[in-house]
């Protein structure tokens, strides 16, 4: 039997799709596990920043076409580019363990993103990254990085930036945990919702694709996910705004922090809370109510105008 897996075509896609097949290679050996790759709109399209022409969705439309087409089984995503509604015929199946949900500075010169001079030239195009930079340092200067990680990178190595913000977990998928010059504590930048981790999408109700990748499922994980992704999801939350949250597990209960900020980093709306393990999604709301009676809905204002 032939099961085929959607993904796009950068580097880091195809490592987390290869690590899906042989996981499920390694479950089910008489499977033939194929990949698809596929190039997205967000792929493409680089001139500008991910708010600017239409969020994550990007990312992922053409891997769901391929299975509301049946020309694959099931779609590889990185969770945090997942948004938090599906089309109507697939589904959010499996998340896999979770691997560092940090970010870590890139920097050929500095070690300790406190060592940043004035003015100095940091890369990145995340919204949420730039809110808090811009909050906690204020005389930084942030200038847009699209691109796969290689071609950030080389933008970096060029000679174009100062230092660059990436995902930890991308860095030590390709074998580049070298290029690691610290990882930023969450006192200065809490990670996107769902980093470090991968979804599994499928048709709704495919049975026959279901059984192969259950063994993936990471019953922790998707507890810690569904806690941050009710956040995003009540705050109506996309690349167009800058959320992030971090839900972990400890001492037998729910731990959650999540932000939400302005584009310019002066106001940074910050909520706590800690729940039951079989109730995430209570937690996620309780601490979504917090940021909104600090005044969330004026900061959702200003991206809906």
């Amino acid at each position: 039997m032939i099961l085929r897996i959607a993904t796009r075509e950068s580097r880091l896609a195809l490592w987390q799709a290869n690590w899906v097949r042989e996981k499920i290679r390694a479950e089910f050996p008489e499977l033939d596990v194929q990949l698809v790759p596929m190039k997205t709109e967000g792929d493409q399209r680089l001139d500008r920043s991910l708010a600017d022409i239409g969020g994550k969705g990007l990312f992922i439309k053409e891997l769901e076409q391929a299975l509301l087409d049946h020309r694959a089984d099931l779609a590889v995503h990185s969770m945090k580019d997942l948004t938090t509604e599906f089309p109507l015929s697939l589904e959010l199946s499996v998340i896999t363990e979770r691997d560092d949900p940090n970010d870590a500075l890139v920097s050929n010169k500095f070690t300790n993103i406190n060592e940043l001079p004035d003015g100095a030239m940091i890369g990145t195009s995340s919204l949420r990254r730039k809110s808090q930079l811009r909050h906690f340092y204020p005389n930084l200067k942030i200038k847009n990085l699209r691109g796969n990680l290689d071609t950030r990178l080389r933008k970096l190595d060029d000679g174009e930036y100062d230092a660059i913000i990436l995902a930890v977990a991308g860095l030590k998928r390709l074998g580049l945990k070298e290029r690691i010059a610290q990882v930023i504590p969450h006192s200065v930048m809490l990670p996107a919702i769902a980093q470090g981790a991968i979804g599994i999408e499928t048709r709704s109700g495919d049975q026959d694709t279901l059984q192969w990748i259950k063994p993936l499922r990471h019953t922790k994980t998707e507890r810690e996910l569904i806690c941050e992704r009710t956040v995003l999801s009540g705050l109506s939350g996309n690349c167009h705004v800058p959320i992030s949250g971090y839900c972990v597990e400890k001492q037998g209960k729910l731990h959650l922090e999540a932000r939400i900020g302005d584009p310019d980093g002066t106001e940074l709306l910050v909520a706590r809370g800690a729940g039951l393990l079989e109730e995430p999604e209570k937690l996620g709301k309780e601490v979504t109510d917090k940021l909104i009676t600090q005044g969330a809905d004026k900061i959702l204002e200003l991206f809906r105008s």
